[in-house]
């Protein structure tokens, strides 16, 4: 059951994620391209949560997970600082 939840939170991901990086081709507002990043980092943190518990769940990856979800929140807010008017 776990395996569908995170199969589906990395899936909620990568569709936030292409619909912020459309907006942003669209309008080229580019908070839409830091949030699409953001969301991008995130999906790669939802897929590496799937790969540490289902298919290696002796390895621990927990720090792996939390590198890629800090530099994803970090680009998020370095967009929101450097394109703040």
């Amino acid at each position: 059951m776990g395996g569908i939840i995170y199969g589906m939170c990395a899936l909620t991901a990568l569709l936030c994620s292409s619909l912020l990086f459309g907006a942003y081709r669209r309008s080229g507002y580019r908070l839409l391209l830091w949030s699409g990043l953001c969301f991008g980092g995130l999906t790669a943190t939802n897929v590496l949560l799937i790969v540490d518990k289902l298919i290696f769940p002796l390895a621990d990856l927990s720090v792996a997970r939390s590198v890629v979800s800090l530099l994803s929140l970090s680009l998020l807010l370095f967009g929101l600082i450097w394109d703040a008017k």
